[in-house]
């Protein structure tokens, strides 16, 4: 359903925090120019955190109107209040966006019967594909390989967003929820690796400022070059690193900056970074050839 190189769009604002509408819409023409295969707006990636309900609301709506049908849309809908999760995902089937991705409720720490309940209620409340979005690092608890079999079950859950970095659980998902079941890498550092243990795709941070060559490294896995697409990986390392300095989006909207896609500013509590990491930043684009 969902494959190949997707991008976790960063969201461009001014630097008195509103919304860069123009700048995202451009970025979102540039992502399908250079061969991006998916777009997620609205996600950790985009600040979802500290925007308001109108302000995703209106990213969703500008990424549907941007993209025109040529890729899908998997919109941002996650909350650790299930009534706001259900909410935003029936925003965002009605915005025409083809799928949700929806993090497992941080700082509530839910029992897996907790999430299993909260999951089945949002892919009850609209027709829309949900990839669930298991993330431990930032939303304290881990989705056990048994409750999403459980939720696997249920006709609107369709996949997975993993990003535990853990390379045996594809293997266990897919034995427990059967090889249709859509999983993504969530680590960048982990994609080709992700695709080898089973994996469709990778939602990508470095894709907001290499969409071209991530693009290129899924085409030459797909096409069974793997040489190529080691050498895509390997090329692509530092700038990874490179990505997770400091807190994301900090350094990949630094990144975005350098090449001309909206401004470095995120909205607090997160801080600019460090001239250190922007230097790490600048040498890290300039060493893969994205950066003269």
């Amino acid at each position: 359903m969902f494959k190949g190189s997707l991008v976790a769009l960063i969201t461009p604002m001014a630097q008195d925090g509103r919304l860069d509408e123009r700048a995202f819409q451009e970025l979102v023409e540039w992502q399908i120019a250079e061969g991006t295969q998916g777009l997620i707006p609205v996600g950790t990636t985009g600040e979802s955190p500290t925007l308001s309900h109108e302000e995703h609301q209106r990213v969703v709506e500008l990424c549907v109107e941007a993209a025109a049908g040529r890729v899908p849309v998997i919109a941002g809908a996650g909350s650790n209040s299930t009534a706001e999760a259900v909410a935003l995902t029936r925003h965002a089937k009605q915005a025409g966006a083809d799928g949700v991705l929806v993090v497992t409720p941080y700082y509530n720490k839910p029992t897996q019967e907790g999430m299993y309940l909260h999951f089945k209620a949002v892919a009850d409340a609209a027709d829309i594909p949900v990839v669930i979005y298991n993330i431990p690092p930032r939303s304290v608890i881990d989705m056990s390989v048994e409750t999403m079999a459980r939720l696997a079950r249920h006709p609107n859950i369709v996949g997975v967003k993993d990003a535990t970095a853990n390379l045996t659980r594809p293997l266990h998902t897919r034995a427990a929820c059967g090889p249709d079941f859509c999983q993504l890498s969530g680590e960048d550092h982990t994609a080709l690796a992700f695709l080898a243990v089973g994996g469709a795709g990778c939602i990508s941070v470095t894709a907001n400022i290499a969409p071209r060559q991530c693009r290129d490294m899924h085409d030459a896995w797909a096409d069974g070059r793997v040489q190529d697409a080691m050498a895509i990986q390997d090329r692509l390392l530092p700038v990874h690193d490179a990505m997770f300095c400091e807190t994301s989006p900090g350094p990949v909207k630094f990144a975005a900056s350098l090449l001309g896609k909206g401004s470095e500013f995120c909205r607090l509590p997160m801080a600019p970074i460090a001239q250190s990491s922007k230097d790490r930043v600048r040498a890290a684009l300039t060493g893969a050839g994205l950066l003269n």
